[in-house]
């Protein structure tokens, strides 16, 4: 492996935490497709290197963060949890019945469906745009406290 390589999976590494930190992605969303595009790996090894990549640190600074300010759901993460780990092993099956092509085409797909739904649904209540988030309701002081709430009784 080159140092550039090296360098450049970092880079890759950085940008996915970033992502992760701020909307909770990072693997199949950044990792997979800039290890295809710009480390040039097949589909199925930087799919395997994302997992790889993801086993030890996923998110632990991260959620600490969100467990500082009460934006934490513990058991609803416990169960996504459970069935992430559930769901990986299967995925990981499944893809001994694809190709690397047709992997792309079938990621390439949910990625269109995934923000076709994202753009229908999502309706601005301000035109303050990116900084509309602040004066969304789940950020209103009711809902933060709601939120610690709900965090305290499932700690």
């Amino acid at each position: 492996m080159t140092t550039q390589s090296m360098i450049g999976m970092l880079f890759v590494g950085f940008l996915a935490g970033i992502l992760s930190g701020m909307f909770g992605i990072g693997g199949g969303l950044v990792i997979v497709p800039a290890l295809i595009v710009f480390i040039g790996l097949p589909t199925k090894v930087a799919t395997g290197t994302s997992l790889f990549a993801l086993l030890f640190p996923v998110g632990i600074l991260g959620v600490m963060e969100y467990y500082r300010t009460n934006q934490l759901n513990i058991k609803a993460g416990a169960c996504v949890a459970i069935g992430l780990f559930l769901g990986t092993y299967f995925g990981a099956r499944l893809t001994h019945f694809f190709t690397g092509s047709s992997m792309k085409r079938t990621y390439a797909i949910f990625l269109v469906v995934v923000g076709a739904y994202l753009l229908l649904t999502t309706k601005d209540k301000t035109s303050a745009g990116i900084g509309a988030a602040a004066a969304s309701p789940a950020t209103t002081p009711s809902a933060i406290e709601k939120n610690a709430a709900e965090s305290d009784a499932s700690r």
